[in-house]
């Protein structure tokens, strides 16, 4: 029998068999992860205008992945992770102002970020498709 005062192994802290992601820490690193993609997307931008610059050849490969199945998946996403961002990035801008610290405004504040991030790529895919014809 091991005695009360017997050390015993302390478990990993978060410990990743019981720990249940919460909201807050969900979009805390969503918005770590669309950071880096907004990033990646920056030099995929460079690439697609100087592919403009360089010549309708280079364009026409550019643009042809663009616009591939694949491409057209990963501009979603893109566009996600843009609106995801943005909308985040307001929400830390009213935490600035020292408002919205209650566990509910917390929690209502976060939903309302994925809510509007989820709108917003869907009219911005809306309308591109509208003025797409």
């Amino acid at each position: 029998m091991s005695s009360p005062t017997a050390k015993r192994p302390r478990p990993l802290s978060p410990n990743v068999q019981i720990y249940r992601p919460q909201l807050t820490s969900v979009l805390s690193i969503l918005n770590r992860i669309t950071g880096n993609i907004l990033s990646v997307c920056a030099v995929v931008l460079v690439i697609w205008l100087v592919a403009a610059a360089t010549g309708p050849r280079a364009y026409t490969a550019v643009q042809g992945a663009i616009a591939s199945g694949i491409g057209q998946i990963m501009l979603l996403g893109a566009t996600f992770a843009f609106f995801l961002h943005l909308c985040g990035g307001i929400r830390h801008l009213v935490w600035d102002t020292v408002h919205g610290f209650e566990l509910r405004s917390i929690y209502l504040s976060g939903w309302v970020v994925v809510a509007a991030s989820i709108a917003f790529t869907m009219a911005a895919w809306a309308v591109s498709l509208l003025m797409a014809g």
